[in-house]
């Protein structure tokens, strides 16, 4: 995990990379967790059988749940020291290129895309692309609005 002193420091590195979450892994039981809570019962998330027989030959994961990982995956990636309080200000850009297969391993890698001093803190605008273990393509990849308070 990288880890930055200031939400100032954010700002000499726009259009670098802030830093790499570690592997979580997308079992049936996240997915079933997922649709429930979602009340998204697809049968290409839920019925192995017929998901085998499908154009994925298993159960994929909902391309919400992956967008769902971000928090987590971007708290083991990098931290802000000075920050005492970060809130979700939005997406600009999201997209599913590669589905996710059931039992499959995934990351994210975030890059600063912009960085917007407010009163109190910093909007900051992170590009995370989300990779497969052993994927060719992305399963998301998402600007995300933050903004973080000292």
């Amino acid at each position: 995990m990288k880890s930055f002193d200031k939400i100032t420091d954010l700002q000499a590195l726009v259009g670098q990379e802030l830093g790499v979450s570690d592997w979580i892994t997308i079992d049936q039981k996240r997915i079933d967790l997922f649709a429930d809570a979602t009340g998204d019962h697809q049968w290409i998330h839920l019925d192995a059988e017929r998901a085998a027989k499908g154009p994925f030959g298993t159960t994929i994961a909902h391309g919400f749940l992956t967008l769902s990982l971000l928090p987590e995956m971007t708290a083991n990636a990098f931290k802000v020291l000075d920050t005492k309080m970060g809130v979700n200000y939005g997406l600009n850009k999201v997209r599913f290129p590669s589905p996710v297969p059931v039992n499959s391993k995934v990351r994210g890698r975030f890059k600063l895309v912009s960085y917007e001093p407010l009163e109190g803190g910093a909007q900051i605008t992170v590009e995370a692309t989300m990779e497969r273990e052993g994927g060719t393509k992305p399963v998301c990849v998402a600007e995300s609005l933050s903004r973080r308070y000292w």
